[in-house]
């Protein structure tokens, strides 16, 4: 069940790299969202051990 609270990104991608990132999800046992979220947290850990950790205030969130 989907929860409430999570929010909706939508975003637009070419033929091509939809093609790509359902062919790599599956490769790597992901759905094509799973796999968006896996590479987006891997981004923010990423920046995080770098730059130190990102505060979080809900009220904040755009």
């Amino acid at each position: 069940m989907r929860n409430k609270k999570n929010k909706h990104l939508g975003i637009e991608i070419d033929p091509e790299l939809h093609h790509k990132l359902h062919y790599i999800a599956k490769y790597e046992g992901r759905s094509a969202n799973g796999q968006i979220l896996y590479l987006i947290r891997q981004c923010i850990r990423d920046f995080e051990s770098k730059e130190g950790i990102i505060p979080f205030t809900p009220e904040e969130n755009p």
